[in-house]
């Protein structure tokens, strides 16, 4: 419990500020990720990034089950596989974006995705249910 606690606190937090950067300045995130999507070269160093932060998620912490815990298992994996994809394929990962960024909504949902579990783990991990020592 006291890894999920460490981890919470130190993935909440920064979810939650992107998310809240997606809904006050949209028009600044959308043209950020127009331009790294532009930049292959990008794409690649990203998922460097991604795949051993998601790996250190996972070698510390598989919880599966009904509670908060789950959200970090998750992101490790979304991080590993989508670093693998932006490793292995670049190219590919920068065809996907411009058609994801085209939607009326696409900050707004983006914007939820951020906030929700953001907000989840940094409740959970800054005000605990359950004392941890």
């Amino acid at each position: 419990m006291l890894n999920s606690v460490y981890l919470a606190r130190l993935i909440g937090p920064v979810m939650l500020a992107v998310g809240i950067g997606l809904l006050a300045r949209p028009a600044v995130f959308h043209a950020i990720a127009a331009e790294f999507a532009r930049s292959s070269a990008l794409i690649f160093l990203s998922g460097l990034l991604m795949m051993p932060a998601g790996l250190a998620i996972l070698l510390s912490h598989r919880v599966i089950g009904g509670d908060w815990r789950m959200i970090i298992t998750l992101i490790g994996l979304a991080l590993v596989v989508l670093g693998a994809w932006r490793i292995i394929a670049p190219d590919w990962a920068a065809g996907v974006a411009p058609h994801r960024m085209a939607g009326e909504g696409t900050m707004k949902v983006a914007a939820a995705a951020w906030l929700v579990p953001g907000a989840i783990l940094t409740i959970a991990g800054y005000w605990p249910q359950t004392s941890t020592p």
